[in-house]
């Protein structure tokens, strides 16, 4: 028995690999490329640590599964060009500075490419003045998370994207901030992605853009001040839950455009301080629930052609306008929501408004067909004219009312 012991333990030797995991460090001025010249010579599940310094390399190849590590201040300068692509699995690059990655109007250069790769992970990395900062193409199972992007800010045409994904699944984006760059975060056939934690703040168009994205989920993110809000579009099975849409202010702004969204839901969100907060077109069975709408010019606009939408217990408060729309019919629920401009009753004490309420104001039908309306806003005119039509309700939409309006503020 030992002897076959002993036997079986050098047929096991000769037939693992005849290398083990090394540790290769890299300094600056060892070489013309020193960050190129250790990745050809790494193996399959070496470590590369980078010490301080700037590094002048673009165009660099990680063709094998290997960890980049920073060790200190490494920064990566691209002189222009892309810096990162990632053609291997299980790559993993953490804690280095990224930058100079120039526009380019016939290829989407980006500080890191990760293209037809699965279980890469881009961690604790800064971006700054980068074109695209992380694009992530036909992956799976990948992650980035903790980095910081600051783009060019310097109009949409001459911007890419900060946190890029096409044709990917199961891709984790979480606890990053971008700031700057065309879309904060831009999704394109991706399926089953978690976005969690992201801060997606003062982006020249959207902070969040996704299409054709089915079963994400998208929790405690911040999209703030970004040039058209977010805008999610032809996608099904959404989740956006515990999110703050704030500060979208434009003529084009929203806190969240749904265009084309179904079977999906939209809980415990805040949206304030924006031109519209939630903006539904050709989106069906969507649940809203548990929001709060604070300061938004048009807190709601449900288009006509939106069906089976559920709006519930949420708390519509201090908006210029609860709910907009382009039609007298409706085909979307409100029940049991907080309305401030309620003025109903409540005899049996049971917290529901014993009278119905309806938040469409006819004067907000004026403004949709002429804008310059606004400015009569706060005249008794409107006031008026706001009561007749409480009174004797015969232009607002017959259909689009809430039977059972809450009393004070739900506890959300």
């Amino acid at each position: 028995m030992p002897r076959l012991a002993a036997l079986l333990a050098v047929v096991l030797l000769a037939c693992a690999p005849a290398w083990a995991q090394r540790t290769i460090t890299v300094s600056p001025g060892t070489s013309a490329h020193p960050i190129a010249d250790a990745l050809d010579r790494a193996r399959p599940g070496d470590r590369l640590l980078v010490a301080a310094g700037t590094y002048y390399e673009s165009n660099l190849v990680v063709d094998k599964p290997v960890e980049l590590v920073a060790q200190g201040e490494a920064i990566l300068d691209g002189g222009g060009e892309p810096i990162l692509r990632i053609e291997a699995d299980s790559v993993t690059v953490r804690g280095f500075t990224f930058r100079n990655v120039a526009p380019s109007f016939v290829e989407d250069r980006a500080a890191v490419l990760v293209e037809k790769a699965a279980g890469c992970v881009i961690d604790g990395n800064e971006f700054e003045d980068t074109f695209f900062g992380v694009y992530l193409a036909e992956t799976s199972g990948c992650a980035v998370t903790g980095n910081t992007l600051r783009g060019r800010d310097v109009g949409e045409s001459k911007a890419g994207n900060g946190i890029h994904l096409w044709y990917s699944r199961h891709v984790t984006v979480r606890g990053n901030t971008i700031r700057g760059h065309r879309d904060g975060i831009y999704f394109e056939f991706v399926e089953d992605g978690v976005v969690e934690d992201n801060v997606s703040e003062g982006n020249l168009r959207y902070g969040l853009h996704f299409m054709f994205s089915d079963r994400c989920r998208y929790a405690r993110n911040a999209f703030l001040a970004n040039g058209a809000g977010v805008a999610v579009m032809y996608t099904k099975h959404v989740e956006m839950v515990e999110n703050r849409f704030e500060d979208n202010w434009g003529a084009a702004s929203f806190g969240l455009l749904l265009k084309d969204i179904t079977d999906s839901t939209i809980n415990r969100n805040v949206f304030a301080r924006n031109t519209v907060g939630l903006y539904a077109e050709g989106s069906n069975r969507v649940e809203i629930a548990e929001n709060v709408f604070d300061r938004n010019g048009w807190a709601v606009k449900v288009m006509a052609d939106a069906y089976e939408n559920v709006f519930t217990r949420n708390n519509f408060v201090a908006n210029s306008f609860d709910v907009g729309t382009n039609s007298r019919q409706s085909y979307s629920t409100f029940s049991g929501n907080y309305w401030d401009g309620y003025e109903g009753y409540d005899l049996d004490r049971d917290g529901v408004g014993d009278v119905p309420f309806r938040p469409v104001r006819l004067f907000a039908l004026l403004v949709e067909r002429n804008e310059p309306a606004l400015l009569l806003m706060r005249s008794l005119f409107v006031q008026l004219l706001d009561v007749a039509e409480r009174v004797a309700p015969v232009l607002t939409p017959a259909t689009l009312v809430d039977e059972r309006p809450a009393m004070r503020p739900l506890p959300l």
